[in-house]
């Protein structure tokens, strides 16, 4: 009792800390707190702390004991008993909402956040120009007229709405320190929200600039204002530079650009460092601390990566399918747990130094306890390079073929096995889309197996390839496919090939594409095998550290170049130097953090090398085909797409659960449809015993970004 105990705790202080967090964003542009605030200021002025360990302590770090606590509930929610929870009728606002090609699949709850944000942002910005307006205070050093001036603070005041978008900007891009975990989102999917909040800061800051620029040129004062560098107050000159440099950051990640020169998009995102130093210039430290925590948890977490994918590993084997793809096995520490559907970013130095490619895992950390397999399909150029590769070590003769050394992240992946709480479970796949599924499926035999938690009874895996011979990479999944012996757990495959027209059965085309070749690499370039993120509690430790560091070397600096100080004096320093020490204590407070983590990494390493020499990593076997007649009841057509709606109609019949968990991973618009159907089927929730209607529960995988 006492783990349940400490979560509700838990759970209840995060509530408590975010509602905080969020009032201050909500009273922050009110005149009654702009009065008792700047009181509260320069009585802190005269303290140790300093008005900027009072804006950090109030401001930013909030959202980072979040993060602290909510990796401590992490932790004690993988020691807490699984059990099947029943349907609640909160669950339905997880479900499609909106199915749109343009933005995509939207579910209740993103609309109701979506909803929430805009109503605040109007806010901030009606509070805001309703005191600008009510004061009348024309602009000195301007002259500017009553409408110039109002333009003027309009505009001033859309460069505050970017600066509430830049404050969330950051934090659904967070891999190891995602604190979006604590609500089951995992980094694939938050992707969007990125996306989005990037989209509105890039509008909100373009008007914010052009707004500035419009009346600039009204007063013919652009060639005065805008190479300004100002001592005190805005300098504007590095609000330009902010703006170019994130339009040239959202111009070259739009979709177009994106996915035809992604190593463009790559190294252009990478000016994000110019982009926020040039912010805290601009808008100033009192500003900085308001984005701050999203700056400070993602450059930990750049840096965590970093440290983990330093030390290479290296490929076991590859086995090489007749559908153009290949199975990468690398080795991992046997304490090494992921769940299903986890993520993990690959690069191989020999290929390219600088590409990072996201992909699912293929196995089940329950079954491989020394090996986690990828699977990757040839498809652009840099796989097509990789697939090149291990044929030529394929057709090779040498004896002993050559070490191909890789760098790991990851893997990144839900925190529990969430989709084992459903009666039945339909999959749907499309292409490489399968793999994610095939560690589901692996997972579920091994429970099953076990015997310690229930498992859905039934599953029905809907494959859609553009030709048979895609369905080979169902090969590790064979022994579910053909040992359907016990009455808790039964899996019915349907296959669907597009562009061929055929009568053969799924034993011939599985006999006829069972032949994968396999190759064994050497591995005496690497010692080391993946061992994944540190533990919740390590992270937690790693944020705390950093930023109590942080605040400390904030007051000595203060202590040292500014107390004290008096309220009626002016500052003894420009602004621009105040910044500067804002970014030393940052700089120090990461370099502590990262130290942390390197040594936590090393004692790991050590404890890894003498697994690896107690455990050495198997040999993969190729799967064994059983002449079985459980092949025949899977079902095979050709020449066309599946009619979802038929399955969907269908299934209820098939399966008898009433809470069906459906998953997709392929193509968008398969998402879509699939999507589209959920959100038909399931309107609404009949609870009670009275219930027969089934409930269908979308879940989407992606893996490409």
């Amino acid at each position: 009792m006492a783990i349940p105990f400490l979560l509700v705790v838990l759970k209840l202080l995060m509530i408590l800390v975010f509602s905080g967090w969020v009032s201050l964003w909500l009273l922050k542009p009110t005149e009654i707190w702009t009065q008792k605030w700047k009181g509260a200021e320069e009585s802190a002025t005269t303290t140790v702390f300093g008005y900027n360990g009072l804006d950090f302590a109030v401001y930013s770090f909030p959202l980072i004991f979040l993060a602290i606590v909510g990796f401590i509930y992490l932790e004690l929610k993988q020691k807490e008993p699984r059990s099947r929870q029943a349907r609640s009728p909160g669950k339905a606002l997880s479900n499609p909402l909106i199915v749109n090609s343009y933005v995509g699949i939207v579910s209740a709850v993103e609309v109701l956040a979506v909803s929430l944000f805009v109503l605040f942002l109007a806010w901030t910005f009606y509070t805001r120009i309703s005191n600008d307006y009510r004061k009348m205070l024309p602009v000195k050093n301007m002259k500017l007229n009553m409408w110039q001036f109002k333009i003027f603070r309009v505009a001033t005041r859309l460069g505050l709405l970017a600066e509430a978008c830049l404050a969330l900007l950051l934090l659904p891009i967070l891999r190891g320190l995602a604190i979006f975990r604590i609500l089951g989102i995992q980094f694939e999917a938050s992707v969007k929200y990125h996306i989005w909040l990037g989209t509105a800061m890039i509008l909100f800051a373009t008007l914010h600039g052009a707004g500035t620029f419009f009346i600039w040129g009204v007063k013919n004062l652009i060639q005065d204002e805008m190479w300004r560098w100002q001592k005190t107050n805005r300098i504007y000159l590095a609000g330009e530079v902010t703006l170019v440099t994130g339009l040239v950051i959202w111009i070259t990640s739009l979709p177009q650009i994106r996915r035809r020169q992604f190593e463009i998009f790559y190294y252009t995102h990478h000016l994000y460092i110019v982009f926020l130093v040039f912010f805290l210039f601009h808008g100033g430290d009192r500003h900085f601390y308001m984005v701050f925590p999203g700056i400070f948890l993602f450059a930990l977490d750049k840096l965590l990566r970093i440290i983990q994918s330093r030390l290479e590993t290296c490929i076991l084997s590859a086995r090489v399918f007749p559908c153009n793809a290949i199975e990468l096995v690398l080795p991992k520490d046997p304490r090494l747990k992921y769940a299903p559907t986890s993520v993990i970013y690959m690069k191989i130095p020999s290929i390219s130094k600088l590409q990072w490619h996201s992909f699912s895992v293929s196995s089940s950390s329950s079954v491989d306890e020394n090996t986690m397999s990828v699977i990757v399909k040839c498809e652009g150029g840099w796989t097509s390079s990789l697939y090149n590769m291990v044929q030529t070590e394929l057709g090779s003769e040498a004896d002993q073929m050559k070490c191909i050394p890789v760098a790991v992240e990851g893997p990144y992946g839900p925190t529990s096995l969430d989709f084992l709480r459903y009666d039945s479970l339909l999959l749907v796949a499309g292409g490489i889309g399968i793999t994610p599924f095939l560690s589901m499926l692996q997972e579920v035999e091994f429970v099953q197996s076990s015997g310690k938690k229930r498992i859905p009874s039934q599953i029905q895996l809907i494959y859609v390839v553009k030709k048979s011979q895609d369905i080979c990479l169902l090969e590790s999944v064979l022994p579910s496919l053909l040992n359907q012996k016990s009455e808790q757990f039964h899996l019915k495959l349907k296959v669907f090939v597009t562009q061929e027209q055929s009568g053969a059965t799924i034993r011939e085309l599985l006999n006829e594409f069972s032949r994968v070749e396999t190759v064994n690499f050497d591995t005496q370039c690497s010692n080391y095998a993946t061992f994944g993120l540190e533990r919740p509690l390590w992270m937690a430790a790693i944020v705390g550290l950093s930023s109590i560091v942080f605040l400390i070397v904030l007051c000595c600096f203060n202590a040292a170049f500014f107390h004290p100080i008096k309220k009626a004096s002016k500052p003894k320093y420009p602004t621009s130097v105040i910044d500067l020490l804002l970014i030393c204590s940052f700089s120090i407070a990461i370099m502590c953090g990262t130290f942390v983590a390197i040594v936590l990494r090393w004692r790991k390493l050590q404890k890894e090398l003498q697994i690896r020499s107690q455990n050495p990593v198997k040999e993969i076997k190729p799967s064994l085909l059983e002449s079985s007649r459980a092949l025949e009841e899977h079902e095979i057509h050709f020449g066309g797409r599946p009619k979802l709606q038929d399955v969907f109609a269908q299934f209820p019949n098939e399966t008898g659960g009433s809470d069906v968990g459906v998953f997709v991973c392929g193509p968008e618009g398969m998402k879509d449809s699939v999507a589209s159907l959920c959100q038909m089927k399931s309107q609404g929730i009949r609870m009670g015993a009275h219930s027969k209607k089934p409930y269908f529960s979308f879940h989407s995988l992606n893996f490409t970004l």
